[in-house]
């Protein structure tokens, strides 16, 4: 019997091959917009068995060593052979860029109303009047952080501060407060664009996140839980986190991670390099864990703000696809789950949903089909098409390679518009 693109679609979800509301994958992503009544877990400490593990060293063999390294060197700590071997650096750096950041607060009216179903009859007459006629509602208030980029009033941060905001406020450092304006948002990247009318204002120096490095200092500076103007170090712990990888899969960002403390309330605030140039904004940390903390590479912050400046909105290519991953084991899993062998390669994106009346559907892509590569380009993870996807243009033609049924067709995709509130 022929499988359809819908039975082979449904029996993927029924088999948890994927699932069309996907939650992160073992951790949960707490984004940083402060809210009122926010709450901080309890900390873990080492046990006194970890700590001590070295204290039953003999004190003669200590003192052997002591004296066998008596004339040895200190070598200077690698977090500060980039700066000059100055452990002031952080200083220097906070009295330049320090007055450049801002904390924003935020309200907006929330509105709760009842369930159509205790507008029956029955429910009316159970209750009475102790049941509210109108919808209630009350004021959510949140904070953040951002940063001055332009001396005019054009501040960064995060779109999930400003999102549905029925006011915002910006604070400077000198104590100055000014009502600002959201002139755009992009909930894709979760970058948006502040302006106030104000002039002469300090602003940040943007740095280059393409030529980072794991194991550079970095510096946050931001709002945590209402803490204004807090100051943290660290390094930079990795590069090219994907969305997926930190379980923020609606997303379209290749994060930079780092062990300087964040916190609610950093969301919006500049990740500084040593010499005081923004190369990320922060915007994310994982819940229950300690020394992972997350920004937006400065170069991403950059390109999307000047669209939101120019023109209130960014446009994303779009195809209209869910895909995962393919491997060998989810192949011998799929093939004996659909009792035919419909998947022949073992490497690829395997597509498992193609939107109704999407690029991908009017080109003729279905489900089913695994991507192998896109303009020439091997892809072997769903990340890497998106990455594809993302920095392509809208209307001009992609050519995907594909494996259907065993055998290799070339299909041309010309993306289109991510639809408004589409987050797939």
């Amino acid at each position: 019997m022929q499988t359809t693109d819908y039975d082979l679609e449904q029996k993927l979800e029924q088999k948890h091959i994927y699932t069309k509301y996907s939650s992160p994958k073992s951790m949960l992503l707490l984004l940083l917009s402060a809210i009122a009544a926010v709450s901080v877990g309890g900390c873990s400490s080492v046990p006194a068995n970890v700590l001590n593990s070295n204290s039953n060293d003999s004190q003669g063999e200590v003192k052997a060593e002591n004296k066998t390294n008596n004339n040895s060197k200190i070598s200077t700590p690698a977090i500060f052979k980039s700066t000059g071997d100055d452990p002031n650096f952080v200083v220097k750096v906070v009295d330049n860029v320090g007055p450049a950041v801002v904390r924003i607060d935020t309200s907006k009216t929330v509105r709760s109303q009842l369930p159509d179903e205790f507008n029956d009859p029955f429910f009316r007459r159970f209750f009475g009047n102790r049941l509210p006629s109108q919808s209630r509602q009350r004021v959510q208030r949140g904070n953040g952080s951002g940063f001055i980029i332009n001396s005019n009033g054009e501040i960064l941060t995060n779109a999930h501060v400003v999102n549905g905001a029925d006011t915002v406020t910006v604070k400077l450092k000198d104590g100055r407060q000014f009502d600002g304006k959201v002139l755009g948002e992009d909930q894709v990247t979760d970058v948006a664009v502040i302006k106030i009318d104000a002039e002469d204002l300090p602003t940040v120096s943007l740095g280059n996140s393409e030529s980072l490095r794991p194991g550079e200092a970095v510096i946050a500076i931001g709002n945590p839980l209402g803490l204004d103007y807090t100051v943290t170090s660290g390094i930079l712990s990795a590069t090219g986190r994907s969305s997926a990888d930190i379980g923020a899969s609606d997303k379209r960002v290749d994060y930079l991670q780092t062990d300087a403390a964040i916190n609610p309330g950093n969301s919006g605030g500049p990740l500084l390099n040593a010499q005081g140039e923004v190369i990320g904004m922060n915007t994310a940390i994982i819940r229950g864990a300690q020394g992972l903390g997350f920004a937006i590479p400065i170069n991403t912050v950059q390109r999307i703000s000047q669209e939101l400046i120019a023109k209130g909105s960014v446009d994303h290519p779009y195809l209209g696809v869910v895909m995962v991953t393919l491997n060998k084991d989810l192949k011998q899993r799929l093939n004996s789950e659909l009792g035919t062998p419909t998947v022949e390669t073992d490497k690829g994106v395997l597509l498992v949903r193609v939107v109704p009346r999407s690029p991908a559907a009017r080109a003729g892509l279905k489900a089913g089909d695994v991507i192998v590569g896109i303009d020439n380009q091997n892809v072997t993870k769903n990340e890497e098409v998106q990455k594809i996807v993302e920095k392509s243009k809208i209307g001009v033609p992609l050519q995907v390679q594909i494996e259907r049924n065993g055998q290799t067709r070339q299909i041309a995709v010309s993306p289109g518009p991510l639809p408004v509130q589409q987050q797939s």
